[in-house]
């Protein structure tokens, strides 16, 4: 069961933590970390044309912003689940559902977040 605890704690500090960084890259330098080789050289993920099709240029403050606000809130959130904060795993579960915009990897850190989340409920009601 700690194991599943300290997953989940990883995989959320990976996922909001880049967030948090490359908001903060593309505010202050100007640009988000993007693949400088390969197929998908210079592109944006998947979730700048999702986030364009509701009004939102992917490169600007705004976003930059919402990236540096949403990767600090899941941090904050995964903290407190890692201090065992009550109803923190609801929070973190609640969030990483509306992390699934953050397209390819986000999505899949978020998907394996919530799976783990609920086996570990199903786990804790078990006991």
């Amino acid at each position: 069961m700690k194991i599943l605890r300290w997953i989940i704690v990883i995989l959320a500090f990976m996922n909001f933590g880049f967030m948090t960084v490359d908001g903060s890259r593309a505010l202050i330098v100007g640009d988000y970390f993007r693949p400088g080789t390969g197929e998908y050289a210079g592109q944006l993920g998947p979730w700048a044309g999702l986030v364009s099709t509701i009004g939102i240029d992917p490169e600007s403050v705004l976003m930059n912003g919402i990236f540096i606000a949403w990767g600090t809130f899941g941090l904050i959130f995964t903290v407190s689940f890692a201090m065992r904060v009550k109803r923190a795993d609801n929070a973190l579960f609640f969030f990483n559902l509306a992390t699934f915009w953050y397209l390819v990897v986000g999505t899949l850190s978020s998907v394996l977040q919530v799976v783990l989340l609920l086996l570990l409920r199903f786990i804790n009601k078990r006991s």
